[in-house]
C-alpha cells in the first residue's frame, strides 16, 4: 500500500480546523485520520503567516468553550433529574 494523497483542499481545510477553528492537532489526526506528523507539516506550508496553533483566534476558542459548556450543563441537568428519579423510587 502507498501513502494516500490528500488534495490541497482537503490539507488547507484540515489547517483550517487547527488554527482558524482552534482544535488540538491530536482530534484532528483522529477525526480526519492523518498522522499529526503530516498535519504539522501542513501547517507550515498552509498556515497564514504569523498565526500559529499557541496564537488561536480567541473568538473561536470562546465559541468552543461555550459548545461543551453547554453540553457538560445539559448532562448535568440529565443526571440531577435521573438522580431525583431514583432516590423518589427508592422509598
Amino acid at each position: 500500500m502507498g501513502k494516500p494523497n490528500f488534495s490541497e483542499e482537503f490539507k488547507r481545510d484540515a489547517v483550517e480546523q487547527i488554527v482558524v477553528r482552534g482544535y488540538a492537532v491530536r482530534e484532528v489526526s483522529e477525526r480526519l485520520g492523518v498522522s499529526t506528523h503530516s498535519l504539522y507539516k501542513w501547517m507550515k506550508q498552509y498556515a497564514p503567516t504569523g498565526k500559529t496553533p499557541s496564537a488561536v483566534d480567541h473568538e473561536a476558542e470562546n465559541r468552543r468553550l461555550k459548545r461543551e459548556l453547554a453540553r457538560v450543563t445539559e448532562e448535568r441537568d440529565i443526571l440531577k433529574k435521573a438522580t431525583a428519579y431514583f432516590a423518589k423510587d427508592a422509598k
